[in-house]
């Protein structure tokens, strides 16, 4: 410690040595407390203590807090250093208080005071000192109290250059966490001209202040634009010489032009002739720097080049109006997309999908195809394969659209689990929006579904529904299609429910070839029958009974199946009342009834697709690059060409109107009763409403039991009991008002996949909840596959409160259900414990997460949160006696899912490992984030 020995606290130094010396944690801590008793009393009783003293007591106050332990005293001394003339003494008292002193505390008006007059001082060292104590705090309080004053110290003339870089430091900080505190820029032009200062240092903090301040006040700081230019051709134009102490490894102040880069980004291009002249130089300087300057084995050479190049890079595309620099921005990219360093073949992908997006560069781009390609099949690092998709998705167009498509399936077989979902969206979005053939786009869509079923989403099936259903041209061979795909030994659920639906509507289509007769048609798919989920069952149903119409010859074979026990008795009331219903339809309606009721489906109205709009929910980045490819069209000439003339799709995707989602309206009818998706705000797929409780319901995950929400009109709680895949949750609701509610109406919600997987059915409720009193409500769950999800409960009402005037009351809650909630506690000993660990040692299937501690690390709250979420914690396990393991069954209604929990504390650095394995991979992520939210 320098600040020790130069400043020969020998007290310090010996207590220190001391604490070190503690052969255990009981003589330790027993020294701090005869050294705290100690300082207590001199603060106490000694009135005669020097700033020397005073510097040493609060400097070993520090250090035992360091040390881990709580500090309630002491802090006025800390604060009456402050006022110190000498530099180590004030040091020490902005130290403490830096670290010890809270926003709320009652000092805080000495310290803002104290912290004001070292501003005004004449000596900078002070300035400084107090400049970095209200970066350190950052409070809001404290840009309160500095906002008007540190613009001011920031473009005094009397200011020198290392405060000057302090201040503007600071102002960034609290700007950052204070946005809405800072002063309106009174001060932007002076602020601007720190740009062209002669101190390097500066500028480069000027230049990220400027940068921040941009964003929110563009017309204020737009003359920062040809400040930033000039700077920047100076720095690009500059020899060793010039920049010497800003040089870094041969390269002129890249962190500078790192940041004058990204703030130009901040603007259109210049208008100005001879600004956009000599930004297009430097552009072209920093390009020609990257390709003809020599190798070097120096890796900071490289990463500081490669720097400014990508930045450089970025600034093109931002600008797209240099049909030259982009063509040269995308070669030189390509040239990364082979070299040996991991993060440049990522950071070229990443720029690469911005320039694909140009009507100037995407040629160009696409003459790297193969490449790209090849980077997918054989690249490492899942997170480069990641990045070429998004690549190959960005580049495709009318000519090269098959191929992608093609490759793109091929990887899907071995592609990571972790994009298949996302492949598969990107994969139906290009064959939807660059299929000529509608052939074609049927093909592509239920060749994904064979080959990764599990990750093919509701959306995807839904929407080759709908277009089978809106063309007449392809309506033939999709049913041929699919009965091909049927006969399978393999065939996935969701092939089921598309060929289920298909046929029909359109089976009749290929019913004359004896190899698919109407009674070949109905035993292939009643052979799927009990292998599916209640949801496709109730979905074939529907299917058998059109049969029963457009099939007259087999209907006395249908309605067997309708009359068996395991329909018309099935504890599944859905399923039940739609076997009852059918079956006394086929018998009591004429043939012309029949054939009224059971038409075939009205085309559906196209709208947005709904897989792009999910495709930008899953990724904000595809979001970001369909932005720019519509600000793009304005050139409708020139994407006709790249399109290779046709203007013809399927459906036009990039129709940009955020309509509801009516395009992904369950086509089937809802699964469940009148509780899923009976609200069109919850199930938009731009997004989930703003629900409520979202910042404490995970609290339920280890809870049963509890209030979900309060306000002074109404609390809601809930009480859950679950066995096996099936869960019964009491919902009560209590009116604190004096006036009854109205109206009342609370709807379950499971929004998206989530309604297929988890099954609600909801006792409906009176619309009249009388004033002070409290209801139940019982909602059913049925887990019917493994879901990461929860549902949302809208509660609305009206009420008229004590001013007079009706209002209504419209909030959405989540619901705790969790898929731990369907855990059954499994009893395992250690040896039985590892060799299930083993056997899940496939990387898809462990999800495991490191971070710190919420709350101090206490064994006996570890394990009561542990025991409720429903696993069995295992005791005399594990060989560290202070790790947590956990086993158990989460039971769905297809299947049975075995999850291992383990948790290893770290007391010293105040962490935790958590480790999840799972038979399903879905299973161990979600638990992961789950229960480290616990924590």
């Amino acid at each position: 410690m320098p600040a020790v020995k130069g400043d020969g606290m020998r007290g310090l130094a010996v207590f220190i040595s001391d604490i070190r010396n503690c052969k255990s944690k009981e003589a330790e801590l027993k020294r701090i407390n005869k050294e705290l008793a100690n300082i207590r009393s001199k603060f106490k009783g000694d009135k005669t203590l020097d700033g020397y003293q005073k510097k040493k007591y609060v400097c070993k106050l520090l250090f035992i807090f360091l040390l881990g332990n709580d500090i309630d005293f002491g802090h006025m001394e800390a604060v009456n250093l402050l006022s110190s003339n000498k530099y180590t003494e004030k040091q020490i008292g902005y130290l403490f208080i830096s670290v010890l002193i809270e926003a709320n505390s009652d000092l805080m008006k000495l310290i803002v005071q104290a912290i004001r007059n070292d501003l005004m001082s004449r000596n900078p060292v002070h300035v400084n000192l107090a400049l970095q104590c209200i970066s350190n705090i950052g409070s809001r309080d404290m840009a309160e109290a500095f906002a008007n004053d540190l613009p001011k110290l920031l473009v005094s003339g009397d200011t020198i250059d290392f405060v000057k870089q302090s201040a503007a430091l600071c102002l960034l900080k609290l700007f950052r966490n204070s946005p809405d505190v800072m002063p309106s820029p009174d001060h932007a032009s002076r602020i601007v001209h720190l740009l062209n200062d002669s101190h390097m240092g500066v500028v480069t903090s000027a230049a990220s202040l400027i940068e921040a301040l941009s964003k929110r006040w563009p017309d204020d700081y737009k003359g920062c634009v040809s400040l930033a230019i000039s700077r920047l051709s100076r720095i690009v134009t500059a020899t060793y010489t010039d920049l010497q102490d800003y040089t870094y490894y041969f390269v002129p102040a890249p962190w500078l032009c790192v940041k004058l880069l990204r703030l130009l980004q901040n603007y259109p291009p210049p208008e100005d002739p001879s600004n956009k002249a000599r930004l297009l130089e430097c552009l072209e300087g920093i390009l020609n720097k990257a390709q003809d300057a020599p190798k070097s084995k120096k890796v900071q050479h490289s990463n500081a080049k490669n720097a400014v190049l990508f930045e450089a890079i970025a600034l093109i595309i931002h600008m797209d109006s240099e049909p030259n620099l982009l063509v040269r921005a995308c070669n030189q990219l390509g040239a990364f997309l082979s070299h040996r360093e991991t993060n440049l073949r990522y950071l070229a992908l990443e720029s690469m999908c911005l320039l694909a997006t140009s009507e100037f560069s995407h040629e160009a781009v696409k003459k790297h195809q193969e490449t790209i390609i090849n980077s997918l099949k054989t690249e490492r690092d899942v997170s480069v394969r990641q990045r070429a998709v998004d690549l190959l998705y960005a580049m495709c167009d009318r000519t090269n659209a098959s191929e992608i498509v093609a490759e793109m399936l091929t990887y899907l077989e071995t592609a990571d689990y972790s994009i298949r979902e996302e492949m598969v969206l990107k994969v139906a979005i290009l064959a939807e929006k660059y299929a000529n053939d509608y052939t074609w786009y049927v093909d592509v869509i239920l060749k994904l579904i064979r080959i990764a079923g599990d990750y093919v989403s509701e959306e995807v099936w839904y929407r080759v529904i709908q277009i089978v259903v809106n063309r007449e041209d392809v309506q033939g061979y999709a049913a041929k299609t699919v009965f091909e795909a049927l006969q399978r030994p393999a065939c996935h659920e969701n092939m089921v429910k598309v060929g289920g639906y298909i046929l029909g509507e359109f089976g009749n289509l290929i019913a004359g070839d004896q190899r698919s007769a109407p009674q070949v048609q109905f035993e292939l798919l009643h052979s799927k029958y009990h292998l599916c989920s209640i949801g496709t069952r109730c979905l074939l149903l529907t299917t058998y009974v059109k049969f029963c119409n457009l099939f007259p010859e087999i209907k006395h074979i249908i309605q067997e199946v309708f009359r068996t026990d395991h329909n018309l008795k099935n504890p599944d009331a859905e399923l039940q009342q739609r076997a009852v219903e059918y079956l006394s339809m086929s018998k009591v309606a004429t043939p012309d009834v029949l054939a009224t009721i059971l038409e075939e489906m009205p085309p559906f109205a196209e709208k947005e697709s709904s897989l792009l709009a999910k495709l930008k929910k899953h990724k904000p980045q595809v979001e970001e690059l369909e932005s720019v490819a519509q600000e793009k069209k304005s050139r409708p000439q020139a994407v006709m060409a790249q399109d290779g003339g046709a203007v013809g799709s399927l459906v036009d995707l990039d129709h940009s109107a955020h309509s509801e989602a009516a395009a992904l309206v369950d086509i089937f009818g809802s699964p469940s009763t009148t509780t899923t998706s009976t609200n069109n705000t919850a199930t938009q797929p731009t997004g989930e409403p703003v629900v409520a409780n979202k910042d404490d319901y995970s609290k339920f995950v280890s809870k049963l039991n509890g209030v979900l929400y309060e306000d002074e009109t109404v609390q809601v709680g809930c009480k859950l009991e679950t066995r096996n895949n099936l869960a019964r949750l009491g919902m009560f609701y209590g009116n604190k008002t004096q006036t009854p509610f109205t109206d009342f109406k609370p709807v379950v919600v499971c929004p998206g996949a989530l309604s297929v997987q988890l099954q609600a059915q909801a006792k409906p409720m009176d619309a009249v909840v009388a004033a002070g009193t409290q209801v139940q409500q019982l909602i059913n769950f049925v887990c019917v596959q493994e879901f990461n999800r929860t549902p949302i409960i809208q509660v609305s009402f009206n009420y008229t409160p004590t001013s007079g005037q009706s209002t209504h009351f419209d909030k959405f809650l989540y619901l705790p259900i969790f898929i731990n909630k369907f855990f059954e506690p499994t009893e395992m000993t250690s040896e039985t414990f590892f060799a299930r660990w083993k056997a899940l040692g496939i990387p898809s299937q462990e999800s495991q997460r490191i971070f710190i501690a919420k709350h101090p690390i206490d064994s006996t709250q570890v394990n009561a949160k542990l025991t409720g979420i429903g696993a069995k914690l295992l005791s005399d396990v594990d060989p560290n006696p202070e790790n947590f393991v956990c086993a158990g069954i989460i039971h769905t209604q297809t299947q049975q899912i075995g999850t291992l929990i383990r948790l290893e504390p770290n007391k010293q650095a105040k962490k935790y490992r958590l480790t999840v394995r799972s038979s399903k991979d879905a299973v161990s992520k979600y638990l992961c984030d789950l229960l480290a939210d616990l924590f």
